[in-house]
């Protein structure tokens, strides 16, 4: 066994290990830090054959006469990938409150979560890419269903049944996949269909794409198919929402990139004017929604969904330029979105009502939440110095570059959506400094006299997350150098 099979069964098994009643927080705790200090060895070994190929790979037979392998490999995305993964669930697991009742299932339930991310982040068979997945939900609900707030009964149902008809169509888009090549040449191994992606037919891709496109949409929030992403983050424990709008939402969007773009180019174009309007109706019209909201905890829901219109922006451009960003904001947003979901979960703690009505002065009684809320914004805003800005800046430059057509003067579909892309940021801006305004400025409001800061645990996580945000912000190279030669390798340049 090499180092990605213990970052994948690590977490999954320690959470079988804490069911049957192994201490729950200190084993949860010794999970995700060896997870972490795992992957940064990953990282640190990551040798590739071929620039932006496969390391670390391992295969176990499963049920050969399907061609089933329980297989691991792991190239610069993936890692990356791997590395919020770790990031988030070290952060989730030390923010986590005394837990009254099933502590140990709910731990359990986060070390899923997380074993099921990776186990899809570093899959290379189109199945066990699938069931990983799949495997990461089931906590998810359990988290909502029991630990949750508010009508958390409604929002685990709500998201139980959005989610599952997503992977109900993911399934179809990826069964129909699997049968467009040729009976000789199909595989569930997932380098040998990228190898062969030339022999699926031109004229089959379009079908093929949008059950993927619809599929993976519904699983990251794609309008219209986004309603159950607000409540269900609204209403989950602070664990959860963070490892869900954190991590596993993106593989969604990293199921685009892997398997959609790549292998189904041609399909790609044939929807890529139904994928540019849901997408800057992602950015402008769930941006007002979020503008429109009067509690902390729906204002970063939904400004989570927001947010996905500028990865698929990103993938949409097609570009080494566009999909490199977009791979990098999944990163930076994905610790931006965890860090707010976690300050936001001690409020709730210490306030009866997360109404910003109800909060106000918070900044006077709390100065390093005032402090780290306001880094965590700016990050989320998309200010210099942090991953999201330079990410969204490869995103803008890339969707710009793909709109060009040779010998015209006039934009391209691309172009105008990139055009109504950058009224984001303001929409953002507004929000995200009105709530900031609201909750930390001015005269301490009654309910919050006795407020006070965060204890280590709470503080730490977030110092963690927004020092990751700030070293890949004021060093992007350190992981685009891991995440562009993939890109390149499986779209070109």
């Amino acid at each position: 066994m090499n180092v990605l099979n213990f970052i994948v069964l690590l977490p999954i098994v320690n959470a079988i290990v804490i069911a049957l009643g192994a201490p729950a927080r200190k084993s949860a705790l010794l999970s995700a830090w060896t997870q972490f200090a795992l992957t940064i060895v990953a990282l640190a070994g990551y040798k590739p054959k071929t620039p932006g190929g496969f390391d670390f790979g391992s295969k176990w037979d499963v049920a050969p006469e399907w061609g089933l392998s329980l297989a691991f490999g792991a190239d610069g995305l993936s890692l990356v990938m791997l590395l919020l993964t770790a990031l988030v669930t070290v952060a989730a697991v030390w923010v986590t409150p005394k837990i009254e009742k099933r502590e140990n299932l709910f731990y359990a339930c986060v070390l899923l979560i997380s074993g099921g991310a990776a186990g899809a982040f570093a899959s290379t068979d189109l199945f066990f890419f699938y069931a990983f997945h799949e495997l990461a939900l089931i906590p998810t609900f359990l988290l909502i269903g029991i630990w949750g707030t508010g009508a958390r009964q409604v929002a685990a149902w709500k998201i139980t049944i959005y989610l599952a008809v997503g992977s109900v169509v993911l399934l179809v888009g990826l069964a129909k996949l699997y049968l467009a090549f040729p009976e000789g040449a199909r595989s569930f191994d997932m380098l040998k269909m990228a190898e062969s992606r030339a022999l699926i037919p031109a004229a089959e891709q379009g079908s093929i794409y949008i059950w993927l496109l619809i599929g993976f949409g519904i699983l990251i929030s794609l309008v219209p198919f986004h309603s159950w992403a607000a409540p269900a983050y609204a209403s989950a424990p602070t664990p959860a929402a963070m490892l869900h709008s954190g991590v596993l939402k993106k593989f969604g969007l990293y199921g685009l990139i892997r398997i959609a773009v790549p292998m189904l180019p041609e399909g790609a174009k044939v929807w890529m004017n139904l994928l540019l309007v849901l997408l800057v109706a992602n950015i402008i019209y769930i941006g007002l929604v979020t503008i429109a909201q009067k509690k902390l905890d729906w204002m970063l829901a939904y400004s989570s969904v927001m947010h996905m219109g500028y990865i698929f922006l990103g993938i949409a451009a097609g570009n080494a330029i566009g999909v490199s960003g977009a791979s990098l904001l999944m990163l930076g947003h994905g610790l931006s979105i965890a860090a707010l979901f976690a300050m936001c979960g001690y409020i709730r703690q210490n306030n009866p009502s997360l109404a910003f009505t109800s909060l106000g002065g918070l900044a006077k009684q709390a100065p390093f939440l005032g402090y780290a809320f306001g880094m965590a914004a700016f990050a989320s805003i998309g200010l210099p110095g942090f991953a999201n800005f330079a990410s969204e800046m490869m995103v803008l430059f890339g969707a710009f570059k793909s709109g060009t057509v040779a010998g015209s003067t006039h934009f391209g579909a691309t172009q105008f959506a990139t055009v109504f892309a950058l009224w984001g940021v303001v929409i953002s801006a507004v929000y995200m400094l009105r709530a900031y305004r609201q909750i930390f400025q001015g005269e301490p409001n009654a309910n919050v006299a006795s407020f006070k800061d965060p204890g280590c645990s709470v503080r730490s996580s977030v110092i963690l997350l927004l020092a990751a945000l700030l070293i890949v912000g004021l060093w992007p190279k350190s992981l685009l150098n891991f995440i562009q030669p993939s890109v390149e390798a499986l779209i070109g340049k």
